[in-house]
């Protein structure tokens, strides 16, 4: 897509635009010629407004000063179209959620006309009714006789929207069939080369001792009163809406944000841990992989050994420096054993695909031996097969005695690969289910309930 955007150059082949040789030289020619792109990754400016992010290659101007009022009013017709209409377009980009800065993402997408538009994991950060808004805006531009390139991981949502399937493996076109013939099994198959539906992604490790206890603990307007145990040799789901307190409650954990009332105990001691920063926590052995792999868990230009042990720089450094060739070695161990796919150790993070990326981030934790891992949306935009190596993974991590504890937004992994899952809902936990006495409606209802001011069923064990 990147050649196709004119982001990038193709070394070989060609390209055809509406019967005619199609080889744009940069991406500004591209969208000159109709074809734009929506990234995956967000390109947006964080201190600019969301009017001026949609509209910043065609700011409206009055006398040689940009006409605010005008670039508002288009902003707030290009968001009403995916449902952002409560949004400010005067407000800075920062100050918006993941999710709906993806919507001012696709917004500029959808502000020009375009004959071919390409959308990249464009619904990995949204809720179902800002998804809802996005396939109608797809079927709108499919009436106009756009041509969409929609590409996902999520398989039933591609089969729902697409007419037809190209399927990808290692750089190379696999087959291309009709949705309409095709099963999500079909796809999987077609992804990885092999059947994964006969995989047995079950915890096998036995539940050890407690490896953290949180009493009551709250923080900010996101965390209101949270209290649960994880064990060592388990793999604890955490699921619940967006905004549930998921994410915040792992970052109050991890010292990244503070605690402001209740506690935190660690491996099995009777006092609580005082963990104001994520330095404290990683010294007692808690690490957290993040949502945001790029803004927050890697140095992108950095390469893939100082990624991987930047946080046990004493175990690689000699004297206070770093030593190269230790550096190296323990990078090319964690390659080897994760199925890093890479050219060697010293390429830069930020040009490794996003399931490899994300193993480098594993890496880095496995390197420094943490007893309590946390996995926020740790399969979030990567492909069906590291999914799968991720899920070995974890069980392997569990097996060893470690604590896991996985935040997913897709019920059907958590289902497949936890002991237990316990539920947010708004900011506080509804339920905890252990693993059969579960359902994807049990759990969902415990996500709505403290929304919608109902009861727990009853039938979970806490």
């Amino acid at each position: 897509m990147r050649i196709i955007a004119g982001i990038e150059t193709a070394d070989a082949g060609s390209l055809v635009l509406n019967g005619q040789p199609y080889r744009p030289r940069s991406r500004k020619e591209a969208e000159r010629q109709g074809v734009r792109m929506v990234m995956q990754e967000l390109n947006l400016i964080g201190r600019l407004t969301v009017a001026e992010n949609i509209f910043i290659d065609d700011l409206p101007s009055r006398l040689g000063f940009v006409n605010y009022p005008a670039l508002n009013e288009a902003a707030r017709e290009v968001t009403r179209r995916v449902g952002l209409e409560d949004i400010d377009p005067s407000v800075s980009v920062e100050t918006l959620g993941v999710g709906q800065q993806q919507m001012v993402e696709i917004a500029a997408g959808l502000s020009c006309q375009c004959r071919i538009l390409a959308l990249d994991e464009p619904t990995a950060s949204l809720t179902d009714s800002e998804v809802t808004l996005l396939f109608a805006q797809i079927e709108k531009l499919k009436c106009d006789g756009v041509g969409v390139i929609y590409i996902s991981h999520r398989i039933e949502e591609v089969l729902d929207i697409a007419d037809r399937v190209t399927v990808l493996r290692d750089g190379k076109t696999v087959a291309t069939h009709a949705a309409r013939d095709l099963s999500p099994d079909d796809v999987i198959r077609l992804m990885v080369g092999r059947d994964l539906a006969q995989e047995d992604l079950a915890p096998r490790a036995e539940r050890g001792e407690v490896a953290l206890r949180v009493v009551a603990v709250r923080g900010g307007d996101a965390v209101r009163d949270v209290s649960f145990e994880a064990y060592r040799g388990e793999i604890l789901g955490v699921a619940g809406l967006m905004g549930s307190g998921r994410t915040e409650t792992m970052r109050l954990i991890f010292g990244a944000d503070p605690v402001e009332a209740g506690a935190i105990y660690l491996h099995g001691e009777t006092a609580p841990a005082r963990l104001r920063t994520p330095r404290e926590a990683v010294r007692r052995g808690v690490a957290l992989l993040t949502e945001d792999r790029k803004e927050q868990g890697l140095f992108l230009p950095l390469p893939i050994r100082a990624n991987v042990t930047i946080t046990h720089l004493d175990d690689s450094s000699t004297l206070g420096w770093v030593n190269g060739g230790r550096e190296r070695a323990v990078a090319q161990q964690y390659v080897d054993a994760l199925a890093i796919r890479c050219a060697s150790t010293e390429q830069a993070v930020g040009h490794l695909s996003g399931g490899n990326q994300q193993k480098v981030v594993v890496a880095k934790w496995l390197y420094r031996d943490c007893d309590i891992l946390i996995f926020d949306e740790p399969t979030r935009g990567i492909d069906v097969g590291a999914k799968f190596e991720i899920y070995r993974m974890l069980a392997d991590l569990a097996q060893q005695g470690k604590a896991i504890l996985f935040v997913s937004s897709d019920l059907k992994e958590l289902m497949a690969i936890c002991s237990r899952i316990m539920v947010l809902s708004a900011g506080r936990i509804a339920e905890t289910f252990t693993r059969g006495q579960w359902s994807e409606e049990q759990i969902m209802a415990a996500a709505f309930s403290e929304y919608l001011g109902g009861e727990p069923s009853g039938n979970a064990v806490r």
